[in-house]
């Protein structure tokens, strides 16, 4: 008992210091990255083997990782100011993109036209619509923030926006995006406060509005069916579902071993995308499956945390939405893999093979370290003890502290001249003379002034 109360006080204490979060996201990035790249190694082997090259997709996840730990530099070094500004251009630019992919300039896979080549490399615009959304919904907000208690502004222009996005979405079509583009719509209705009867009837407008999308694609239909009853199609639509099921229960309580699991052998189609925590359940075992739960797990108290602890209201909103954005599509992710959700076909985010979901999540992660260094007692550490040791070793600017709206136009106005201008009242008008304030001052005052004057003269 002495020593788990040592243990509390000691991480009590390490929580409480100014950069605590900030290190926390970095870990969890580091760690999730990492087991990322283990297990694509050991997933893709089989698949890069049909064609001679057994660590060819594993050299292309280390291409992605590489890439997205650029973007989570840049994300992490820019000032959030311009990452706020230019949130319309990148809005514009993913809503053109979604575009593009329906265009013949899109490319099919699997009867899904989802993604366009850029060279070598097929990009998916959805995951960067995902950014989009947030970083854009919640500046619209913050500068609405006084009249978001009309729904609406509340909901004008974020909704219909979020609705032509889930339309080009749908046309691709791909269920699964856009279930994670509506978990983002809520997230920052939640966070900016919206009532709960407003947040009660979006979700369920579109919790109907997936069910009725779920049914009336007949391969949709399919998988609602295979959810409801597994062994109704055991070698057809349950085949992936079933064989995901058979390589956790092989795991066991410590697994297979790294390396060791069957199913990746073309037991289990798409094992090393949207079905590798099937795989980490088999090689690691219900230790690992709880390892990696509980790394998301930490991923959303941090990003809360985050949230809780910043003064800045478009920081707030934004980390707190990219933390249930990407908790939450992990949470779809592993939901459907151990029979809990229908398949939706949602990549495990920084887990499963590289792509543009791997880059833009890295990419959040650096958004949400920035949002870090943001916290008050962050920025004062950083403006007054240094940058530390990561800050020096990535050269990190010290960030700005927050200054609410009212605050930075008095500093503008004292740096542009000292308030008001001479002559002028509080009101902006000309101030009275001499003269004009005698005449204005009570009867006896006045006699009094005109005795004084007389007094002077003689």
């Amino acid at each position: 008992m002495a020593r788990l109360s040592a243990v509390r006080s000691a991480l009590t204490a390490w929580l409480s210091r100014p950069l605590a979060s900030f290190h926390l996201v970095l870990a969890l990035c580091g760690l999730l990255t990492l087991i990322g790249i283990v297990m694509v190694l050991s997933a893709s082997s089989p698949a890069s083997g049909a064609g001679g090259q057994v660590y060819a997709l594993f050299g292309r996840h280390l291409m992605f990782v590489a890439i997205g730990a650029a973007a989570f530099l840049v994300a992490l070094r820019c000032p959030l100011r311009l990452l706020r500004q230019v949130a319309p251009v990148l809005l514009v630019a993913s809503v053109a993109m979604l575009a593009m992919v329906l265009s013949p300039l899109g490319t099919s896979v699997f009867g899904a036209q989802r993604s366009f080549a850029l060279g070598p490399i097929y990009v998916q615009p959805v995951e960067l619509a995902k950014l989009a959304l947030a970083l854009w919904g919640a500046h619209i907000l913050v500068s609405k923030s006084s009249l978001l208690h009309q729904w609406r502004h509340l909901l004008v222009p974020i909704v219909p926006v979020a609705l032509v996005m889930f339309a080009l979405v749908i046309a691709q079509p791909d269920l699964g995006s856009t279930v994670s583009l509506g978990v983002v719509l809520l997230a920052l209705l939640w966070f900016a406060g919206a009532p709960k009867l407003l947040f009660i009837l979006v979700s369920g407008v579109a919790a109907l509005a997936v069910g009725v999308l779920a049914v009336i694609a007949p391969y949709r239909l399919a998988r609602v069916m295979t959810f409801l009853d597994l062994e109704a199609d055991p070698q057809g639509t349950g085949w992936q579902a079933r064989q995901a099921m058979f390589a956790l229960a092989d795991g066991g309580l410590f697994g297979a071993g790294l390396g060791q699991g069957a199913s990746k052998w073309q037991y289990l189609p798409s094992v090393h995308n949207d079905f590798i925590f099937a795989l980490i359940g088999e090689e690691l075992g219900l230790i690992g499956a709880c390892v990696v739960i509980g790394l998301f797990a930490a991923v959303a108290v941090v990003g809360l945390r985050i949230a809780a602890r910043n003064l800045d209201p478009w920081i707030r909103i934004v980390a707190g939405t990219l933390t249930v954005w990407i908790v939450g599509q992990a949470g779809i992710n592993i939901g459907y893999v151990v029979g809990l959700l229908p398949i939706t076909g949602i990549p495990l985010p920084m887990i499963s093979y590289g792509g543009t979901s791997l880059v833009v999540t890295m990419f959040s992660f650096g958004v949400l370290a920035n949002c870090a260094r943001h916290e008050p007692e962050a920025v004062a550490a950083l403006r007054n003890q240094g940058p530390g040791k990561f800050g020096k070793l990535l050269r990190l600017p010290a960030p700005d502290p927050y200054r609410p709206k009212a605050n930075r136009t008095a500093a503008r106005s004292k740096s542009r001249g000292g308030g008001r201008p001479a002559g002028r009242d509080a009101g902006g008008g000309q101030r009275p003379s001499s003269a004009t304030q005698a005449h204005r001052a009570p009867p006896k005052q006045r006699r009094g002034q005109r005795r004084g004057q007389r007094g002077g003269r003689r």
